[in-house]
């Protein structure tokens, strides 16, 4: 065999090895970022319901054992009722609880708006009265830093804490962002239903105003039963 049949041979040997160990490293890359994607998520529920502080550092085993202990992933359907994921289907919603034992403290539902250059995705929890805001948290966003991107910023998400889902007569009327900050002349009964918005991100409010809406009008049948204290049937921790 020639010295130049020999060059080509090993040229694709090395050139099939690197593409190899190329993939693999990708592989495990990709494995390792979607590990870090979901423990992200999953601290942003607890960061929801007050079980991790935002401006602490957490391993990612402190995060799991902590979720692990307090919240149970299920999915409803359209009317409401817990399905199991064996009959979850496409029109089924993700829900998350938080719970006592067989005291439900709160739910979380997943936040999926639109935003002023991106998707903004989050998480929203209830009391299980069924109305009242424990807590909103955004991990995902391509707002404007300095502007629409202090939607991550706790100042921001404190606002969404203890407000309410319903007005004052009992009808639903989700939660608005303000047009910068909510003025003193503001009507006292439409407090409750609104934050405080960004200044110069009035765009990035309307988007989450909407979003936030389509969301809890599509958990209503959920938040009802709450509401009227219908059981929902979980696990026992």
């Amino acid at each position: 065999m020639s010295s130049y049949v020999k060059s080509i041979l090993f040229a694709l040997t090395t050139a099939v090895i690197c593409s190899f160990l190329l993939t693999a490293a990708s592989a495990g890359l990709k494995g390792f970022q979607l590990e870090n994607i979901d423990v992200d998520k999953k601290k942003n529920i607890l960061m929801a319901v007050g079980l991790v502080d935002s401006e602490e550092s957490y391993q990612k085993n402190d995060i799991l054992d902590i979720y692990g202990k307090n919240i149970q992933s299920l999915r409803i359907s359209p009317e409401g009722e817990v399905v199991g994921q064996d009959k979850a289907s496409e029109a089924s919603l993700p829900i998350y609880i938080y719970s006592k034992g067989r005291e439900i403290t709160s739910y979380i539902i997943p936040i999926n708006a639109r935003g002023l250059w991106g998707k903004i995705f989050g998480y929203l929890a209830l009391n299980s009265d069924g109305s009242t805001v424990t807590g909103f948290t955004v991990y995902k966003h391509s707002e404007t830093p300095g502007l629409g991107g202090e939607i991550e910023k706790r100042w921001f998400q404190k606002n969404f804490e203890g407000k309410k889902i319903l007005d004052k007569v009992g009808g639903f009327a989700s939660i608005s962002i303000a047009k910068g900050l909510l003025p003193e002349s503001f009507p006292q009964d439409k407090l409750p239903n609104y934050v405080d918005g960004i200044s110069g991100a009035t765009l990035t409010g309307k988007y989450l105003t909407a979003g936030l809406k389509t969301v809890l009008q599509a958990y209503e049948p959920v938040s009802i039963k709450f509401r009227t204290k219908q059981p929902i049937q979980i696990r026992e921790k």
